[in-house]
């Protein structure tokens, strides 16, 4: 049990705080509630440009990470497609250096074209590094633009290329900063050895002051359902040919979220799951086999990824996996299988709640997918999945018409 308080200041903003008398450090966990499904067709990448602008200085902090080092601590970012989320760790009696650094970059970021042009280089190379001049790096790229012909989700964080990043303008930035960086759309949390008082009194003396005016309604298009089957065969320079297939399914917060996630852990977690002992045990087509859900905000994808062997042809490789597939919906599962499952989710969020960081970072999530007593609660709804769900949803999922596939395949020699 994480044991947590709520408050919501005067102009919207949400203030976590978890008590942790065991470490004399505190985390101060920032998330803001943008990503790249709100960014624009010819702009992607974005939301993660600013990210890494907010390092680049504020009005009262020419160097944010030189400030935060010398009062003990330090500190780093991320985006998703839902979100951006920030965190600085430091010693419990620094903590409000971190309260001022992060109020100061959060309403006076300085902007200017010498910093913008620094950080696009810096984004760039990333995209290149880790996408684009990298074996299987541009596969999740493929996937979502097979699987979304609508909805954002059709490109990935990063941006959808060096070109899109390259046509964000001064403008696209500001705007983008004004729009969203407000306090209504953040949530604040505190973990560590600071009293909820304490923790309290910094929120409203240096984000209380202001408001929350220029907030955009966020409105997503819904993706259509798919109807279809849809294939396309790429071919590269890598090692193995791949499969790739997603099917759509449903978002972070419906029911059957839980239910989806159970069955990706049934296929694919550990040695014991179907994937495993059914096909790499018992077959030379592949060398690895995996299942994951996308734990998106709006509807994501359930994706199916395989390394084969040397030995083996995509029609194979389909097929060993529709066969697994199939069992789930034409076969009950055992309860033993399932509780085995709710087993290992329970390990899981134990181990991830460890630390007063991991426990301000998963805190906002939960707060941010709708309330934060989830982190809490969320384990009950893994108990509650019965072999019906599992059979129920798995025919809604694994429908031809409802798939996108990718075959990456190696260039022949």
């Amino acid at each position: 049990m994480v044991e947590f308080s709520k408050r919501m200041l005067s102009n919207g903003m949400r203030l976590l705080h978890h008590y942790d008398a065991q470490t004399r450090m505190v985390a101060v966990n920032i998330m803001v509630g943008v990503g790249s499904r709100d960014e624009n067709p010819g702009t992607t990448g974005l939301a993660h440009l600013m990210e890494h602008l907010m390092f680049s200085g504020s009005l009262n902090a020419a160097n944010f990470d030189l400030e935060l080092q010398k009062a003990g601590g330090e500190s780093n970012a991320w985006t998703s497609v839902d979100f951006t989320n920030y965190y600085d760790v430091l010693p419990a009696q620094n903590i409000e250096t971190a309260f001022w650094l992060e109020s100061d970059r959060m309403n006076y970021l300085l902007l200017d074209e010498q910093s913008i042009e620094v950080q696009r280089s810096v984004v760039t190379q990333e995209f290149l590094q880790r996408y684009a001049n990298v074996p299987y790096g541009d596969l999740n790229h493929l996937i979502h633009q097979q699987a979304y012909k609508l909805h954002p989700y059709r490109w990935p964080s990063i941006g959808l290329s060096t070109e899109d990043i390259a046509n964000i303008s001064r403008s696209d930035i500001e705007k983008f900063y004004q729009n969203y960086y407000w306090m209504s759309n953040i949530i604040i949390c505190v973990s560590g050895n600071v009293s909820l008082s304490d923790a309290t009194h910094l929120a409203e003396k240096w984000f209380g002051e202001f408001d929350t005016s220029s907030v955009v309604a966020k409105s997503y298009p819904a993706e259509p359902s798919q109807g279809e089957l849809r294939q396309t065969t790429v071919h590269r320079d890598v090692p193995q040919d791949v499969i790739n297939i997603a099917f759509h399914m449903c978002g972070r917060s419906h029911n059957d979220f839980v239910v989806c996630d159970m069955i990706s852990d049934m296929l694919a977690n550990g040695k014991s799951s179907r994937f495993y002992q059914n096909v790499i045990s018992r077959s030379d087509v592949f060398t690895e086999l995996d299942a994951a859900v996308e734990g998106t905000a709006d509807p994501g994808l359930f994706l199916i990824r395989g390394k084969l062997s040397h030995k083996a042809s995509m029609q194979q490789a389909e097929d060993l996996i529709y066969d697994e597939l199939n069992r789930l919906i034409t076969e009950h599962p055992h309860a033993d299988e399932l509780q085995k499952c709710v087993n290992k989710f329970h390990s899981t969020s134990l181990f991830e709640n460890l630390s007063y960081l991991q426990k301000a970072t998963r805190l906002c999530q939960c707060e941010m997918n709708g309330d934060a007593g989830r982190i809490n609660t969320e384990i009950e709804a893994y108990r509650q999945v019965s072999p019906d769900d599992i059979m129920r949803v798995s025919k809604q999922l694994f429908d031809n018409n409802n798939a996108s596939v990718v075959y990456y395949c190696g260039m022949k020699q």
